[in-house]
Parts: structure tokens; sequence; C-alpha cells
């Protein structure tokens, strides 16, 4: 079975975060690392449309948090969490959220997109021109870069896809290059 077929069967067939059964799919809670079942979740496009681009929150949509708040499984609880985060000034999200509860390793998932925190607080990656960087980004190396412990040398002009940035420091974002997860320094990469 593909990883819908299990999410279909996990879910039965309906959207973890709001329960609806129309245009169902896969959708990888970032920062990607494990994906997979432990890493996804079954949701409706309207549901993922909300999540992706903030802009288009409709705040009443999410009330069904009241529900999937208190799924077993950490992907759900991950983005209802991020989801309460970011409606908290609405007043009823906050008083969720103060029942809410999630395993440390989960929280630091969840805090990991830097959703919840203030603007204020939030660190900023920027790539070599200034340009911010985001969860998902594709960069370009800008010269080339010695892989600490090991003899691997990441080329300049090489393509890094769907990068995850470091919430805690703002000058290291992680990636695949040559099929190995690296960390590498924000002053080496431009966005494409």
């Amino acid at each position: 079975m593909g990883l819908l077929e299990d999410l279909q069967n996990r879910s039965g067939n309906t959207c973890e975060l709001c329960g609806s059964t129309e245009n169902l799919q896969v959708y990888e809670v970032p920062p990607v690392s494990t994906g997979g079942m432990d890493g996804s979740l079954l949701g409706c496009s309207l549901c993922i449309g909300q999540i992706e681009n903030p802009d288009t929150t409709d705040a009443n949509h999410w009330r069904c948090m009241n529900d999937s708040m208190w799924s077993e499984h950490d992907a759900v609880k991950v983005v209802a969490w991020r989801m309460l985060n970011r409606l908290k000034s609405e007043g009823w999200p906050q008083d969720l959220l103060d029942m809410m509860y999630l395993e440390d390793e989960t929280l630091e998932w969840a805090k990991a997109t830097g959703e919840g925190e203030e603007e204020s607080e939030k660190i900023i990656h920027r790539d070599v021109n200034g340009n911010i960087l985001e969860n998902g980004d594709s960069v370009v190396l800008v010269k080339d870069l010695k892989v600490k412990g090991s003899s691997m040398v990441a080329k300049q002009g090489t393509a890094v896809r769907r990068i995850s940035l470091d919430h805690e420091n703002a000058e290291y974002i992680e990636g695949k290059v040559d099929g190995q997860q690296i960390v590498i320094i924000t002053k080496y990469v431009k966005k494409i």
C-alpha cells in the first residue's frame, strides 16, 4: 500500500483536521525530515490551502481544532498547535492551546517553523543577497563547500531543494546534497 492509502485507512477517508471527505491529499508536515506515515496527514484542499497561505486563513473554519487537537497522531497535533498559535488573537484558540499538551519532541517539531512566536522573536534566515529563506525553498551554492566529517565537497552551482531552517540559528539551514543531509551556512547560498 502507498502512503495515500495508509493515511486514508488511518483517517477513515476524512480530513484529519476538519473531517471533510472532499479533495483529500497527503500533506507532509514541515520541516520534512521523516515524511511517511509519522510525518504526514490526510488533509482537504481547504485546510492545506490555509495552512500554506496564512493570508487566506478563515478563523471559523479552524474551530474544528477542538476535536483534531486530541488526535493520537503527532503530525495532526503539530498542525493543530501551529494553527491555534496562528489564530490565538481570536481568543478561543488560546483556550484550546492552554488545554493542549505535547511531548517535548513533538513540541520542538511544532515550533520548528516559527509558528507561535512573536514577529520580533522570529529568527530570519537570509541568503547571500539578503533574500529571506523559508522552509521548503530551493537554493543554489555560491561556492565549493567542504562537508565537515566527510571527504565530500559540495560544488558551486549545486541546487539544494526543500531546505529546512535551523530555528535556533539564523546562519544555518539543512538540505540534501548528493543524497546526504548536510548543514549549510546561509552566506554560501542563493535563493532560486
